[in-house]
């Protein structure tokens, strides 16, 4: 057998060589936008002398080169040629399969299916290679977000800092020095001058936080305490850390995290929420499996083709797909199962591109989330032929997830926040607006004597009374009933279908709820009382904050008539 110039370009080498190996000719070369991109049996300078040949839109052949003027000063060295368009899904010509000999021979209708064939196998590798540049261009953005995120940490006063645990050290980042108002060579890496800044009140808190964290019992350390800066002068941070390393036994090794305050949080956060967008952008872009779809008439449909990614996808082998399309549909969802089936069947009655999203239970992977998206094709029999992909978007669905509950929810007591509360205020009011019957409330909670609360018992105890309100409410209020903290030791409650004295019936069971179970800091009982205006909520309201207000109005008053009080407007 003679040997084969190969051009390097796999896997578009791979389908020149599935020419000559089939033809048994000698030499073969595929053409993407303009440029021989996979060659076989000749190089990639020689293969250009037969460009013009490739820019034919229709399948080709020529018995004599040397008499076609295309290419005729070109002193071709090979006689016979036949060459296949590349259509791609907009019916656009990316390219060509190109076969050359150097004698007269024919070429028949099974040579050309066989063409075409590898023509629609040679523009699936075109669209995965330009999948795979979308990706990598996706990578640099990532990148670039992530060094602008590193310099705003530089700047922003955050600090970083890594914790050897078994060594007993600790390294700041600059950032963390300059927090405090050191400079670069004036702090220490041992652990025990860092436990000497925390401030004695908060010192115990602090390490019960960390050896919580060291033992598993929370995922993540986080803490606000007081650290002591070199003038003297206490501080208040926030650290956030995490084991990322741990022995064979479990033990904690190493530990990385930041220490900053709540405005240069908020920053980071914005930061991260960018950065989850690009992952997500990135993460519909990378193909797991290739395939081809065949759904004939009757209604029997099978995959005749799937690349080695099904092993991923689905964990089943790609011959097990040979025969029928079944296996695949016992591995979805059955929740997700008829909207899938609904899909393709659009799909194959329009002829519009198929695009879903849906659930597989899957024997290693368990519950994992899959992207399927193809393009169609009416073959001459009435069955339906798709060549597609389908990506594990898993990820994906679970950043969207963190990002919603990060979007709604205050991080403290795990109540709505402010910004989801009044969305959930002005659902409300549109029932009422569209007439559906009933009324609702609105109750305005303020803790008595916050300030106080914090400045003897600490604001670690602040965030406990706080904690323990917002639980309060979550356990009082009707399934129908929300909550949410409208900032510091404010809170709100929408009840639906509530007129004021119902509305004050829920108010006064929560302030005697509130009276029965205290809260203690460092056994000592923390007294705790709470303030409530009511207002009703009415149709004619022009938006949310119109209730709002009037139950702010009615919760002033009770702080004026000595707090402790329930007042309605």
């Amino acid at each position: 057998m003679p040997s084969h110039h190969l051009s390097g370009n796999e896997p578009f080498d791979g389908i020149a060589r599935l020419v000559l190996q089939h033809f048994g000719c000698c030499a073969a070369f595929v053409v993407i936008d303009g440029y021989p991109r996979g060659c076989a049996g000749l190089g990639l300078a020689d293969a250009t002398r037969y460009l013009p040949l490739a820019a034919c839109d229709t399948p080709q052949v020529v018995p004599d080169l040397h008499r076609d003027a295309r290419i005729r000063d070109a002193h071709p060295e090979h006689r016979f040629y036949a060459g296949c368009p590349l259509i791609d899904e907009d019916n656009r010509q990316i390219g060509a399969i190109c076969l050359l000999d150097r004698g007269a021979r024919q070429l028949d209708h099974a040579g050309f299916e066989f063409l075409q064939e590898l023509a629609r196998q040679a523009v699936l590798n075109a669209r995965q290679e330009s999948a795979m540049q979308r990706m990598q261009a996706d990578v640099r953005v990532l990148q670039d977000s992530e060094r602008r995120m590193a310099l705003a940490i530089a700047g922003s006063g955050t600090g970083i800092w890594d914790r050897d645990v078994p060594a007993g050290k600790i390294y700041y980042s600059p950032g963390w020095k300059a927090l405090l108002g050191y400079a670069e060579g004036e702090v220490g890496d041992r652990i025990e001058d860092s436990y000497r800044r925390i401030h004695p009140d908060d010192i115990e808190y602090v390490k019960a936080a960390m050896l919580a964290h060291f033992a598993g019992r929370t995922e993540t350390y986080e803490v606000e305490h007081r650290l002591r800066c070199k003038d003297g002068n206490y501080k208040w941070v926030c650290s956030r850390g995490r084991v990322v390393a741990r022995d064979g036994d479990g033990q904690a090794l190493r530990m990385i995290g930041t220490t900053t305050d709540v405005t240069a949080l908020r920053s980071m956060a914005e930061c991260l929420r960018h950065s989850a967008e690009l992952l997500t952008d990135l993460t519909n872009a990378i193909p797991g499996m290739a395939f081809q779809y065949h759904l004939r008439p009757g209604g029997e449909s099978r995959f005749t083709y799937v690349s080695a990614g099904i092993r991923d996808i689905y964990e089943i082998e790609p011959e097990q797909l040979a025969e029928c399309s079944l296996q695949v549909d016992a591995l979805i969802h059955p929740d997700d199962l008829p909207a899938y089936r609904a899909s393709l069947d659009t799909s194959a009655a329009s002829l519009t591109p198929w695009h879903q999203e849906y659930r597989v239970r899957l024997p290693r992977q368990g519950v994992r989330w899959r992207q399927g998206d193809a393009c169609p094709r009416r073959l001459d029999d009435g069955s339906t032929l798709w060549h597609g992909f389908i990506t594990d978007i898993t990820e994906r669905k679970q950043i969207e997830a963190e990002l919603q509950e990060f979007a709604t929810i205050d991080f403290l007591t795990q109540v709505s926040n402010r910004r989801h509360f009044l969305q959930q205020v002005e659902a409300e009011l549109a029932r009422l607006q569209r007439g559906d019957g009933g009324s609702a409330a609105i109750l305005m909670c303020d803790l008595d004597h916050f300030k106080a609360i914090n400045d003897r018992w600490g604001h670690a105890a602040g965030d406990q009374a706080l904690r323990h309100f917002a639980g309060i409410l979550r356990h009082q209020l009707r399934k129908t009933d929300k909550a949410g903290r409208m900032g510091g030791e404010e809170f709100a409650v929408v009840l639906g279908n509530s007129g004021l004295d119902e509305a004050a019936l829920i108010a006064r069971r929560i302030q005697l709820h509130l009276a029965e179970t205290p809260v203690f800091e460092a056994g000592r009982r923390i007294p705790l009382t709470i303030s409530i205006g009511i207002a009703l909520m009415y149709p004619t309201d022009p938006c949310a904050e119109a209730a709002i207000t009037r139950s702010d109005m009615a919760l002033y008053r009770a702080k004026q008539r000595g707090r402790n009080r329930i007042e309605c407007y």
